[in-house]
């Protein structure tokens, strides 16, 4: 999820990337795919800085030229609750809070920003160059105990829904909890009412045995939003070969992550985003493998302070045991040369130049995820 920590240091720094004529592409986009965008683009995990600004703040051209330029028609957008608090009345509150601001943003910006209910406004967003915000939660805590506020949420325009954040909830495990209980009975209820409703369950950051029930226990397509391939990167955060193929069994898409769970050692770059979408593929095949960056849409201006930020993030993240000890100080939560608004166009550049048909690469930078938000919302 993108925070006000990101905003904060992120304000500037596109106005810098626009003046310096950086938004967009770092290198010549020559597929069709990157010309044409005819397919749908879709991060299943991202952001813009917007909800942290005023609405007379200087950085605000800046950002609203990065989402045009990002050529994004779509993004899951985290509205709550990202393991940032529990199953209160104050995480319910926050929450509808948190959407009535977007609510306000959204009719802010018209001409930029599109809210997304069904698969028609995905399509409208994709047509009139809007990037289309489909509402979503990081984890379940917002539901508390009441099962019956998610037809709520659904009223209030939310289409996505993750069981759960890294941490326990009522609904099940996370993926750092090491009992790995995986779904509670009210998990389990949770999952069937969430089919019933017409919401997208997402198993990101669930446990190992949660991502395995959660797929047994849905009647319709799932996501796993944001993760890598534990094949390649064994990590808590990444995802089994076995449980690739049960999301594609079940008509699921797993989206490829841009955090440094790509690799155990040193910082991911482009090439191992690749990687991991090729093994993806082989894995479960080119109609369930997508983008989830889990990063904002504005590049990030890499300066001093920046540089001193994050430093301290990263070790609190190691602290938290959100990173393994030994990992390198500045890692970055962005792949460096992938840090351009149009990174999208990159991909599929880069992609074509392996042999990746136009076909597969429309697939993976967003069709896949229009096809199950198409059949799930209807």
């Amino acid at each position: 999820m993108l925070t006000r920590r990101d905003a904060l240091k992120r304000c500037g720094s596109a106005a810098l990337a626009l003046a310096a004529g950086r938004l967009g592409l770092a290198e010549a986009a020559t597929t069709a795919v990157a010309r044409g965008r005819m397919a749908p683009r879709i991060d299943a995990a991202g952001g813009t800085s917007l909800f942290w600004f005023e609405p007379d703040d200087p950085a605000i051209p800046a950002e609203l030229a990065a989402i045009r330029a990002s050529g994004l028609s779509g993004v899951v957008l985290t509205l709550a609750p990202s393991g940032k608090f529990w199953m209160d009345d104050a995480a319910f509150e926050k929450t509808k809070a948190n959407i009535a601001r977007w609510d306000a943003i959204v009719a802010r910006y018209p001409e930029y920003l599109a809210h997304v209910r069904n698969a028609d406004d995905l399509r409208r967003a994709q047509r009139e160059g809007a990037l289309g915000l489909i509402y979503g939660f990081q984890g379940t805590e917002s539901l508390g105990e009441d099962i019956e506020r998610i037809p709520m949420f659904r009223d209030r325009g939310v289409r996505v829904i993750q069981l759960t954040h890294n941490r326990r909830n009522l609904v099940g495990d996370g993926c750092m909890e090491p009992g790995d209980a995986g779904l509670s009975n009210f998990g389990r209820e949770v999952v069937a009412r969430l089919n019933a409703e017409k919401i997208v369950v997402d198993l990101a950051h669930g446990s190992a045995r949660t991502m395995a029930e959660g797929i047994a226990a849905s009647r319709a397509p799932l996501l796993i939003s944001h993760t890598g391939c534990r094949a390649l990167a064994d990590l808590p955060r990444n995802t089994s070969d076995a449980t690739l193929r049960a999301l594609a069994d079940k008509g699921g898409v797993a989206g490829i992550i841009f955090w440094p769970y790509l690799r155990t050692d040193t910082q991911p770059m482009a090439e191992d985003v690749i990687r991991h979408i090729e093994h993806a593929v082989n894995v479960c095949g080119e109609d369930h493998v997508g983008i989830g960056t889990d990063t904002g849409i504005a590049p990030i201006e890499r300066t001093p302070a920046f540089e001193q930020d994050n430093r301290e993030w990263v070790a609190s993240a190691v602290e938290d045991g959100i990173f393994d000890r030994g990992r390198p100080p500045d890692l970055y939560t962005f792949i460096p040369d992938l840090n351009i608004a149009d990174r999208f166009d990159t991909l599929a550049t880069r992609l074509s130049k392996r042999g990746h048909s136009d076909a597969r690469i429309e697939k993976i930078l967003g069709g896949n995820f229009a096809q199950v938000f198409g059949e799930v919302w209807g």
